[in-house]
């Protein structure tokens, strides 16, 4: 893991790269074209992708944002942080969240914020171990036809 370069994903061609990995996180986008797509009209809402790579191969994504919030001051939401499956425990997941540790420092937020699945106990347990505790609920309505 020396060698592990973490950059932002700006090009077309590095999106693509990140699609094997956002998949394990996020299976409803079903291929390199959508997640482009996504990702593509998001940047122009302020998200930012990133991955941790080494010897070629990305190991772990986070797609990120920028906000401020009368609650909550300047902060980084993080949508999305995942790691290959098989790249687990390896060190890399760490390094990416310390990269986003340090980004939002230099960008002035107060705080990183992100939401996780309640089922998703392993990242539960990489959070604490990260310094992050719970802040608060998350509440969801989901509508059934949103066009």
């Amino acid at each position: 893991m020396s060698t592990t370069k973490i950059q932002i994903a700006n090009s077309e061609k590095e999106i693509a790269r990140c699609f094997e990995v956002v998949a394990q996180l996020r299976p409803h986008i079903k291929d390199k074209h959508e997640l482009m797509e996504r990702v593509k009209r998001q940047q122009s809402e302020g998200y930012y992708l990133a991955y941790a790579e080494d010897g070629g191969v990305v190991h772990a994504v986070a797609g990120f944002r920028i906000f401020e919030m009368l609650s909550r001051g300047r902060f980084m939401y993080v949508d999305d942080l995942v790691t290959n499956e098989n790249s687990r425990s390896a060190g890399y997941g760490k390094a990416l969240f310390e990269w986003l540790v340090r980004y939002a420092k230099a960008e002035k937020c107060e705080r990183l914020n992100l939401d996780s699945g309640v089922h998703r106990f392993r990242a539960h347990r990489f959070y604490f171990r990260e310094g992050m505790h719970i802040q608060a609920y998350h509440f969801s309505r989901e509508f059934l036809d949103p066009k």
